[in-house]
């Protein structure tokens, strides 16, 4: 497929590739170089930290984790 850079250097990515991987309107891509061409890829939606929030499981409060972690003489 092709496409062609307008003058402000815009391209248009086909509708089949859009399809094809997913981009949908608004959708951020990381653009770059590798061996003389140009790669887009798109940038992870979610935020990585929310990926790992909430899988530590117990009955202790962040509280009592933090004063155990630190040291503190009054935690568990």
């Amino acid at each position: 497929m092709k496409t062609r850079v307008t003058e402000r250097g815009q391209i248009t990515i086909p509708k089949a590739v859009r399809e094809r991987l997913g981009i949908r309107p608004g959708q951020v891509l990381e653009v770059r170089e590798k061996d003389g061409a140009v790669v887009a890829r798109k940038v992870a939606s979610v935020d990585p930290l929310l990926t790992v929030t909430g899988i530590i499981v117990t009955e202790r409060t962040t509280d009592e984790l933090i004063g155990e972690i630190r040291g503190e003489a009054d935690a568990v």
